[in-house]
């Protein structure tokens, strides 16, 4: 069963747009930070997690494996903080990784031991760096990678070969389709076995969030917007594909990347009767095309983003314009991190608020997938007990049971499977921007009663990454 819900492996395939036109340095070293470096430790108490620990010393916990003492277990964090695409594109993750084990810790830990986290910036340059997975592996000895979130995830290999569980990491690249070791919030069904990406280099995309849409809005007509640059006309081609499959009417619009001509864009979609508007550009590009559809007085009943959007700074961002705000979509294979209706998204918020004030105004989708990654983590470390080492937590990973993070992620695995054939059943989850929400403040409103029965049988598209 596929349940993973991007409609393309690499979630962040936009966003390697930008590289076409940056200058960039070569890679230098990459920084390493304490955890403390983001933000000061407050003095309050955090309320306890359910990740299934145990609180309280234990003296019999042996120093059982690498970065693994009586006391302590050391953690590495690797993401892209000082990416050319922006400070805050992959720092999310970090810092929800790092809220959830701040209050692990305070709650007494795990099994009597402690999370010590170091947070490696790799630059995000694009360019291989791999500074950071031997600065975390060979000199910090972590025990394990968690809630990475790299524009280019260069040592993978080498995290592969050292045989270091990589737990709960975004999914920007292929990687996650290709190496043992790694393990991408979504989960794969991939062989995984270190040679080839996929299936002897094929990938599928499931079409379920066309499909949600189509019956959700009744719509039939879409636009997909593009740059002109290889990797975003390529993701455009596959939403296309996507969209084309569920019996969409499809205009395909290109614009320069330096340049960009919304205006005509806008005049297009007016003239083709578009309804649904899908992207693979940047932020940049985004707002700017909603500017044009706000300027133009183009309506629709969706423009669907993408899920490194479903954040607070759709406020600013899309400031200009709002009336393509307001018709402003998400999806994702995770919980909307505004739905306090469940606890583990209260307790979420309730560490980030503590140990990240700073971050609050600036929450997103993407915090919440790295407070999920470290409960990940922490589970398969719980099921040890007191003897810890890296091939009990890879046991835990590749059980054949899905995992859900107590209830924040779809149930996700990392079963091997062969090629899928016919359709299948995909779950997601979808969330939409409204200035109403939140006494008036603006926020994500999710539009489904539950991910967990949002499912649709679905055909799966081969495509070559």
């Amino acid at each position: 069963m596929q349940l993973r819900t991007e409609p393309v492996t690499p979630r962040l395939l936009a966003l390697l747009t930008l590289l076409a036109t940056s200058t960039l340095a070569a890679a230098g070293c990459g920084t390493r930070l304490s955890a403390s470096a983001f933000a000061p430790r407050p003095t309050t108490t955090a309320p306890a997690q359910n990740g299934g620990t145990g609180t309280g010393q234990n003296s019999q916990n042996p120093a059982s494996d690498t970065g693994v003492t009586p006391t302590q277990i050391r953690v590495g964090i690797l993401a892209s903080l000082t990416s050319p695409v922006g400070s805050a594109a992959f720092s999310a993750p970090s810092y929800g990784a790092q809220a959830f084990f701040r209050a692990l810790n305070d709650s007494g830990g795990v099994h009597g031991r402690t999370v010590a986290v170091s947070v490696c910036d790799d630059g995000g340059s694009g360019i291989g760096n791999q500074d950071c997975v031997h600065q975390l592996i060979d000199h910090d000895q972590v025990f394990a990678l968690n809630a990475t979130a790299a524009l280019d995830y260069a040592g993978a290999s080498y995290v592969s070969k050292k045989a270091v569980p990589d737990v709960g990491g975004q999914p920007i690249t292929t990687v996650y389709d290709q190496y043992p070791h790694l393990y991408a919030i979504g989960g794969s069904s991939s062989p995984r076995d270190g040679r080839t990406v996929g299936w002897n280099g094929t990938l599928y995309q499931s079409t379920e969030i066309f499909r949600f849409f189509k019956q959700r809005l009744g719509t039939g007509r879409a636009a997909v917007v593009a740059y002109n640059q290889a990797d975003s006309t390529r993701y455009a081609s596959q939403l296309a594909a996507g969209l084309r499959a569920e019996g969409y009417h499809v205009l395909s619009q290109t614009v320069d990347l330096a340049l960009p001509d919304f205006q005509a864009v806008v005049a297009s979609m007016k003239a083709d009767g578009t309804q649904l508007v899908f992207d693979a550009m940047d932020t940049r590009g985004n707002a700017e095309l909603c500017d044009a559809m706000d300027t133009a007085g183009v309506k629709v009943l969706a423009k669907v983003t993408n899920v490194e959007n479903w954040g607070e700074s759709v406020r600013d961002d899309y400031r200009s314009s709002p009336s393509c705000r307001n018709v402003l979509w998400a999806t994702s294979s995770s919980r909307n991190y505004e739905d306090v209706q469940y606890p583990a998204v209260q307790q979420f918020r309730a560490a980030m608020a503590r140990y990240f004030p700073d971050q609050v105004p600036q929450l997103s989708a993407w915090d919440l997938e790295g407070w999920a990654a470290a409960q990940w983590l922490t589970d398969a470390i719980s099921s040890c007990g007191a003897d810890v080492t890296r091939v009990c937590v890879e046991r835990f990973m590749n059980r054949p049971q899905p995992y859900d993070a107590h209830n924040l992620i779809l149930p996700a695995s990392f079963t091997p499977t062969p090629p899928p054939t016919g359709d299948t059943r995909a779950c997601l989850n979808a969330a939409r921007w409204q200035d109403s929400a939140q006494g008036g403040k603006g926020g994500w409103v999710t539009q489904v009663p539950d991910m967990d029965t949002n499912c649709f049988e679905v055909p799966q598209l081969p495509y070559t990454p």
